[in-house]
């Protein structure tokens, strides 16, 4: 095309207008290269989801700590605890530790 038919052409009128001109360049550089843009947004909303999520998971495990602590108020679920979880016997107790191999 010729530079005279191309500039009768209405869609490149109105891009070639000087205020689109810069609207169009204000918004590549706020979208892609300013410090604000929104990909850096992007990425620090993904890093707030993770946050949240990690947030929600802490504080259902704090309450599931603070239930067995509760259970662990009593002696006998202490004991047991404490057996399970750590192996701990009495004096005139031996303890066998049964491991199953699995064959997958």
């Amino acid at each position: 095309m010729k530079w005279k038919k191309l500039r009768n052409k209405p869609w490149f009128r109105f891009i070639s207008n000087r205020y689109i001109l810069l609207s169009l360049i204000f918004a590549g550089w706020m979208f892609f290269l300013d410090s604000n843009s929104w990909f850096i947004h992007h990425e620090l909303n993904q890093e707030i989801d993770e946050l949240q999520e990690n947030k929600e998971y802490y504080q259902n495990q704090i309450a599931h700590d603070k239930t067995v602590i509760k259970q662990l108020q009593d002696s006998v679920q202490l004991e047991q605890f404490a057996r399970q979880k750590y192996y701990m016997k009495r004096a005139d107790e031996d303890i066998y530790i049964i491991e199953y191999d699995t064959i997958d």
